[in-house]
């Protein structure tokens, strides 16, 4: 995916925490976050909703590749 100036966004620099949002659910290492869970987190304020928000764009770019 390009910007408008040709260079390419780099997303592994937007996540800073790997694994943040996993954790900070409950969900054990390896596993899927479900859908549900993740658009609930997505309406929660602070950090967790940033994350689960960030999440659903980040999943939304990669079907679209």
């Amino acid at each position: 995916m390009s910007s408008d100036n040709g260079k390419r966004l780099n997303i592994k620099k937007a996540i800073k925490r790997p694994g943040a949002l996993r954790k900070s659910m409950g969900i054990k290492k390896g596993k899927k976050i479900p859908a549900k869970k993740l658009n609930k987190a997505a309406k929660a304020p602070g950090k967790k909703g940033q994350r689960a928000r960030l999440a659903k764009t980040l999943k939304k770019i990669s079907k679209n590749r």
